[in-house]
């Protein structure tokens, strides 16, 4: 679709031309805004929904929508697979997205800061289309992400001495010096992301509850914006660990969000200062929402339960909207889906 790009700070409006995912006045995030209202396919199919997202010259890599089955133990509970995605994450929702718009304007490298999947599907796209990748990644990520990336996509890596936000920061700074498209967690993705939710309404009539693992608060916000576009009324529920959770503790204590050192072992999730953080507590409080805080150990027994049920091997990060179905206490005639966000092991 055509669209126009909106600061979500001073309100700034920029063509679909500009370059950049960020505002050049008071640097704050770009939303997409559309000329006209979308009609929105029933399809369980990504490439279905092309024209829902900026308009751009896609290449239809074999990227698919991703199923949707019941939980072999709760029957109000769906599992939206978004493992079986070619990198098997979510991730590669929005990396098409940014891809495209990285070759529209005529970039060849890409830089990004990422807690492993997002780099990983990244430098997927980006090797396919032609472009390099220069990721920035804390020191302390997942070994086998790290060499995912590196060995398969030829990624160049820059190790950083902290955690997500530190690496979003130089990513950043390299992109404005190098001349490198800014990829990540921006409105380009989440464009892309959206579309879990388009595919949930086409898979299940229904729904009352849509739980979210939450990092950089993409996807939650993402998802947000397109139950918008279908009036689609069901309630988000955010999901952090016990040990990186300031969305959570912001909504608890309605209070703004403030930095807290990730120290869990899910790392797809591990982001101290969501990106998406204020969206997404406006989307909550919107949809009648909430957020829940599971601990590594739940994860763990999901990750294992899951398993052992239904032969789906998931990250810990995967599994969390798994122990917070558990905390919610549902009725019987509610109909919830988890998103089993990926499974980079």
């Amino acid at each position: 679709m055509d669209y126009n790009l909106e600061c979500t700070g001073c309100g700034c409006r920029f063509p679909s031309s500009y370059r950049k995912q960020t505002c050049d006045g008071c640097g704050r995030l770009l939303e997409v805004v559309y000329k006209g209202s979308p009609k929105v396919p029933r399809s369980s199919s990504f490439w279905d929904y092309e024209r829902l997202l900026p308009k751009s010259k896609y290449k239809r890599y074999e990227l698919g929508g991703t199923k949707l089955v019941r939980s072999a133990e709760h029957g109000n509970l769906f599992l939206k697979l978004e493992l079986t995605n070619p990198t098997r994450s979510f991730k590669d929702r929005g990396s098409v997205v940014e891809v495209a718009k990285a070759s529209e304007y005529g970039y060849d490298e890409l830089a990004v800061a990422s807690t492993g999947n997002m780099a990983y599907s990244l430098a997927y796209y980006a090797k396919m289309a032609g472009m390099r990748t220069t990721v920035f990644i804390s020191r302390a990520a997942n070994p086998d992400k790290l060499r995912n990336i590196l060995m398969t996509h030829d990624a160049t890596l820059h190790m950083v001495r902290g955690g997500f936000n530190k690496a979003q920061e130089l990513a950043s700074r390299y992109a404005d010096r190098n001349g490198a498209f800014l990829a990540g967690d921006y409105c380009y993705r989440k464009e892309g992301q959206k579309t879990i939710a388009y595919e949930i309404a086409a898979q299940l009539s229904g729904v009352t509850h849509i739980i979210v693992p939450v990092g950089n608060a993409t996807l939650i916000s993402g998802i947000a914006k397109a139950m918008n576009d279908m009036s689609m009324k069901a309630k988000l529920v955010a999901v952090q660990a016990e040990r990186c959770n300031p969305l959570v503790k912001a909504i608890r204590s309605r209070t703004r969000l403030a930095y807290q050192e990730p120290m869990t072992a899910a790392d797809a999730i591990a982001v101290g200062l969501p990106t998406f953080g204020m969206q997404a507590i406006e989307a909550i409080s919107k949809l009648g929402g909430t957020a829940v805080s599971i601990s590594d150990n739940e994860m763990i027994r999901e990750q294992a339960g899951l398993y052992k049920r239904q032969g789906i091997l998931a990250e810990l990060a995967g599994v969390a909207s798994l122990a917070a179905f558990r905390k919610l206490r549902l009725k019987r005639s509610d109909k919830a889906v988890a998103i089993i966000s990926g499974g980079n092991l």
